[in-house]
């Protein structure tokens, strides 16, 4: 009993250094904006930090905790911007609040993306492995190419949808094409700021933290683990595949809606393979189930190709590098060893025995 209060506090104390590390960014982000000492540069990424950031945790989700490969969680992405934006777009003349008509548009993009999420998870959570990984691709692939020829406008009658042209919605002179094919949807509002991303960035973890700490969170667990064992002992594996794969579409949604929202326009073909890889790349460096790693990774790795941008040709190269490193460092045997003994809290062990043995 005494060593599952201690497993529980370790826990808890290690989720409040999470959360007390990224208030403690946002602070110094904020005072340097404040000064004037940040460049216009990190002053535009530091929504997209945010926004990667959701990303990382959500896919460390089914990827790390629940132990499946999925290479589509961009589609996901892809549905919450553009159910987001298409909400925020229609309703901009009819909800003046902007805190009350972004809320809905966040909770819609959730909502729209966690559907698909369950669907998608109905279908193909059956598979594993490279099986999965590849219906996963399709999946987000089918998304950009449906969304990249969908034309959707409303008028006084309702919502029209087209995938020939703008014309064949036949709207009426009160009408408004919304997604535009190709062009997918301009002007949406820029209600997105850092300091949303911050607040959604914390309760996507501790969403996440509370998951895996429940009882399905275990549960989930021992299906990655073992999932013959698993349901030997009478675990629905079916039911819980679909909670951690739902849950994490929802959250990409979300930061499909954070993403949509904080470019003037939003197109099918930014949300494609390329996209899902650099997701996965942010969860395998940070090491899979953890979602500070994944965290710490997405920031970095953001922020790295646009500071090295002044090596033009050369900038990839070291880019490609740095991940080569980034993976050694927490994957080699050699480096592993060498971190647990160099570790901080081996150093101040040995500071303090030393300390110790003087007096």
């Amino acid at each position: 009993m005494k060593k599952n209060i201690l497993k529980i506090n370790k826990s808890t104390r290690n989720n409040m250094v999470t959360i007390g590390l990224i208030v403690i960014a946002y602070a110094i982000c904020q005072s340097m904006i404040v000064t004037g000492n940040m460049s216009n540069l990190l002053q535009n990424l530091l929504v997209s930090l945010c926004y990667y950031s959701i990303m990382a945790i959500s896919l460390n989700l089914t990827v790390g905790i629940l132990g499946h490969l999925s290479l589509g969680h961009a589609g996901f992405m892809c549905i919450g911007a553009f159910a987001g934006a298409f909400f925020s777009k229609s309703m901009v003349n009819t909800i003046d609040n902007t805190f009350i008509r972004f809320t809905l548009a966040i909770l819609i993009g959730a909502a729209f993306a966690g559907l698909f999420g369950v669907i998608i998870g109905v279908a193909v959570l059956r598979l594993r492995g490279d099986y999965l990984a590849i219906v996963t691709l399709a999946f987000g692939e089918i998304i950009k190419n449906v969304l990249n020829v969908l034309y959707i406008g409303y008028d006084k009658r309702g919502i029209h949808i087209s995938a020939e042209d703008a014309m064949s919605l036949n709207l009426d002179e009160s009408g408004v094409v919304i997604v535009k094919g190709a062009q997918g949807i301009s002007g949406t509002p820029r209600d997105a700021t850092f300091t949303i991303g911050v607040i959604l960035l914390i309760i996507s973890y501790l969403i996440i933290v509370n998951l895996v700490n429940s009882r399905s969170g275990r549960a989930i667990m021992s299906i990655r683990d073992n999932h013959i064992a698993a349901e030997s002992v009478g675990i629905n594996i079916t039911k819980y595949k679909i909670l951690a794969f739902s849950i994490s579409a929802a959250l990409a949604g979300v930061a499909g809606v954070l993403y949509s929202h904080n470019i003037s326009s939003v197109q099918s073909s930014k949300f494609g393979y390329n996209m899902s890889i650099m997701i996965l790349v942010f969860v395998v460096l940070g090491g899979m189930g953890n979602l500070r790693g994944s965290i710490f990774a997405a920031i970095l790795l953001t922020l790295l190709p646009e500071y090295l941008r002044f090596l033009r040709d050369y900038r990839m190269l070291i880019y490609a590098i740095v991940l080569i490193i980034m993976m050694l460092f927490n994957w080699a045997p050699a480096c592993i060893e060498w971190r647990k003994k160099f570790s901080f809290k081996n150093l101040l062990g040995s500071v303090f025995r030393k300390t110790k043995k003087e007096v």
